[in-house]
């Protein structure tokens, strides 16, 4: 007990509109449905985890992430909830208050296993409930860069590049079910790794909200994996593939719009690669939330993370890597106006990709950026900055021309649909409305086949600049065909659009 009111609980239980009576009455008939028929939580009870910060013991903290989970239809954790017993001070608020961790993370390393689980636990039973996040607010960049810094770049697996040794994790058993978690051995780490090959051709042909579950899904199991203490080299790849799998449950997450719960699988991401020792793949998961706050017009949060995600690398990160991460740094520049700054991180871009010699072979996390990715994100960017600076679009063109000629559309199809889209906008805004209606056409052609909510994003954007060609036959009729396509109720509420998504 902290003798200080919980104010997440607080906050959370004002939301959900419960009496305490009701909440009580909940929480008993849900702890009796799992099993645990003797608990009388009452008024008082309830009243006590509130106002005095009372942390109630297991299963109440699970049965209360459950309930606001559905009341409110987001995940909500037990973190969430602010019922996790730490063991050591948090940080004081002006009232004098405290607060344990005040942003969510980072989370105390031996959580991390336990709140892969239960995270993922949540998500699949609002899959169940066909439940969406509406109701969720992203954190800011700054935010988390501020709360993130210190932990990336101390802590002693990082620092050593290695994962630690002789430390057993003792992940927290109301954040799992003990009987499903297994040691396992190689093998069965193979077939984990190659399932994230899978997943991730799916998701780069087709989108991800088909595959999302059975991806979150995977990332549950593997949590409980995690609850066992395997051999260093063992643990390693376990972790490598919770990180890699978090980052597509993230990616197809935001695919379809689930914005908070895809933030919170890039930082799961980010904590996963950092207890398996590899910063530049903590990085990359960094990068992708950044990529996330450009898409929804908050670039400079995105810049706030890129900052992070650079330096959080580290000296390992191939040529390749921070090549990749100065294209997102640039898009987000470009959304800010700054043209100079852009073209400067672009030529830099450039530089570092040209430089990547083929002699160490990229992680299987970069495998997808290549060249036709360097040029489609240069296309982005341009054309981003093209509605500050028109004299930018015909950049734009030529980039989005040239990714279009090396892209590998039957595996490649929702990036080869945004540089459809990326050249029909570049050419609005070029003053060449004919070039702009072939390349919306050969969108059109295939954007209903995947279920890429982004995809419908940019074909927004650009029919918005379609508007000042009104008059012109074949724009008109362009439009009246992207009315006739458009879905009627946008996946994501609430988004800027602004700028929105990426190749």
């Amino acid at each position: 007990m902290s003798g200080q009111p919980n104010t997440r609980l607080n906050d959370l239980f004002g939301l959900a509109g419960w009496s305490k009576g009701e909440l009580a009455r909940l929480v008993n008939r849900r702890a009796a449905a799992m099993g645990h028929p003797q608990l009388a939580t009452d008024t008082s009870r309830v009243r006590r985890w509130i106002e005095v910060g009372e942390i109630p013991r297991d299963p109440v903290p699970r049965v209360l992430a459950a309930l606001f989970t559905e009341r409110l239809g987001r995940v909500v954790t037990i973190e969430d909830l602010g019922l996790v017993r730490r063991g050591r001070a948090g940080k004081q608020r002006a009232d004098g208050s405290t607060d344990d961790n005040p942003d969510g993370v980072p989370w105390a390393p031996e959580r991390t296993a336990a709140f892969l689980t239960e995270f993922t636990g949540m998500d699949l039973m609002l899959n169940r409930r066909g439940l969406v996040g509406a109701g969720a607010a992203l954190a800011a960049g700054s935010a988390l860069s501020n709360a993130m810094h210190d932990w990336l770049h101390t802590d002693p697996v990082l620092a050593a590049d290695a994962p630690r040794v002789g430390d057993p994790l003792h992940a927290d058993p109301a954040g799992f079910d003990r009987y499903e978690a297994a040691p396992v051995g190689s093998q069965e780490i193979d077939e984990l790794e190659r399932s994230v090959e899978v997943f991730r051709a799916w998701d780069a042909s087709r989108g991800g909200g088909l595959q999302r579950k059975a991806v979150v899904g995977q990332l549950n199991e593997v949590g409980g994996m995690l609850a066992y203490r395997h051999p260093d080299h063992l643990q390693r790849r376990l972790w490598g593939v919770a990180a890699n799998l978090a980052v597509l449950a993230g990616w197809m997450s935001h695919d379809v719009g689930l914005e908070p719960t895809a933030q919170k699988y890039f930082l799961i991401a980010a904590h996963a690669a950092r207890e398996g020792g590899d910063r530049p793949r903590a990085g990359e998961a960094l990068s992708r939330a950044a990529r996330q706050k450009v898409h929804l017009g908050q670039p400079g949060e995105a810049l706030d993370l890129m900052k992070l995600a650079s330096s959080g690398a580290g000296e390992r990160a191939l040529p390749r890597t921070r090549a990749m991460l100065h294209t997102i740094e640039a898009w987000a520049q470009a959304s800010m106006g700054r043209g100079q700054a852009m073209r400067r991180t672009l030529g830099e871009a450039e530089e570092l990709f040209v430089s990547d010699r083929a002699d160490t072979p990229p992680p299987s996390w970069m495998q997808m950026f290549d060249e036709a990715d360097l040029y489609g994100m240069q296309a982005l960017a341009y054309r981003t900055l093209a509605e500050h600076d028109p004299s930018a679009a015909a950049v734009a063109q030529r980039h989005a021309k040239r990714a279009l000629e090396l892209r590998n559309a039957d595996k490649r199809q929702r990036s080869q649909i945004f540089d459809y889209l990326s050249m029909a906008s570049a050419s609005l805004l070029g003053d060449d409305p004919e070039q702009a209606d072939t390349y919306a056409r050969l969108a059109l052609v295939s954007i209903g086949e995947t279920s890429s909510h982004r995809t419908w994003d940019r074909l927004r954007q650009m029919y918005r600049l379609t508007a000042q060609y009104s008059g012109y036959p074949r724009i008109d009729q362009l439009r009246e065909e992207i009315q006739l396509v458009l879905p009627k109720s946008p996946g994501a509420k609430g988004r800027t659009g602004g700028r929105a998504a990426e190749a």
